[in-house]
């Protein structure tokens, strides 16, 4: 059975992703993104989805396009970024999972006297990134052998960037693969860096800031910059999903 067919067979029995991004804890979720500049979301994708995902790695024609960290001095490993049409289950969560963000989106931005507001939903933004030539799907698939890893960056692509991005992880830490970490870091003004661990289990989604979220201080609020990466796999295989909302050029 093809890759992709396995995968589609999988998320047809799977409960629909509208109905699980409905069920989570909305409030907490924002709550430690406004607090923390990362949340994590419980179970995400079910095992056999990831299983499923992780297997389209290897079937070229659902990719527009590869990517060999080593090449670029991103690290060690490589991603591909799918093309339209997204598989389902990835179509489905960037759409549901858009409106829950944009509220807070909207309100970093107010916070830092940005004036770029967001639609309410995704299609609208898409609308937005498309008549700017942004016209490039940006969900993407990581793998990580032993040894690799991600250096830190931020996932830019064009003029227009929802500010918050969700990564999924598709393996299973201490089965799959050891190390391999998520790491956020957070440069502070005239402050020394803060970074932090987010403990991931197989199928978990970690929503974060992209580029720059407010955070409240003494004098007012001001500008964090931020940054994530992976830490060195020691060994195994590790499949990441990332969904970025906004397309590039």
């Amino acid at each position: 059975m093809m890759a992709r067919d396995l995968a589609l067979r999988v998320m047809e029995k799977s409960l629909a992703a509208r109905e699980r991004v409905a069920a989570f804890d909305w409030g907490q979720i924002l709550h430690e993104l406004d607090a923390q500049g990362n949340a994590v979301l419980d179970r995400v994708l079910t095992r056999g989805e990831c299983t499923a995902l992780a297997a389209l790695y290897r079937d070229d024609s659902v990719f527009r396009s590869r990517v060999v960290m080593g090449s670029h001095g991103f690290g060690r490993g490589e991603y591909k970024y799918f093309r339209y049409p997204l598989p389902e289950i990835v179509a489905e969560l960037r759409t549901e999972l858009y409106p829950r963000l944009a509220p807070i989106a909207n309100g970093w931005n107010a916070a830092m006297n940005i004036a770029i507001r967001y639609p309410e939903t995704h299609e609208a933004f898409l609308r937005r990134c498309h008549s700017a030539g942004q016209k490039k799907p940006t969900p993407l698939l990581l793998e990580y052998g032993e040894g690799d890893f991600n250096c830190l960056h931020q996932d830019l692509y064009g003029e227009h960037v929802f500010p918050i991005q969700v990564a999924i992880l598709l393996s299973e830490p201490g089965k799959d693969f050891t190390g391999g970490e998520f790491v956020l870091t957070e440069q502070r003004p005239r402050m020394q860096s803060r970074a932090e661990v987010v403990g991931l289990r197989q199928g978990d989604g970690v929503a974060f800031a992209v580029h720059h979220r407010p955070v409240k201080g003494t004098r007012g609020t001001y500008r964090v910059n931020m940054r994530h990466g992976v830490s060195r796999l020691r060994s195994g295989k590790r499949h990441t999903l990332g969904i970025i909302f906004h397309d590039a050029q």
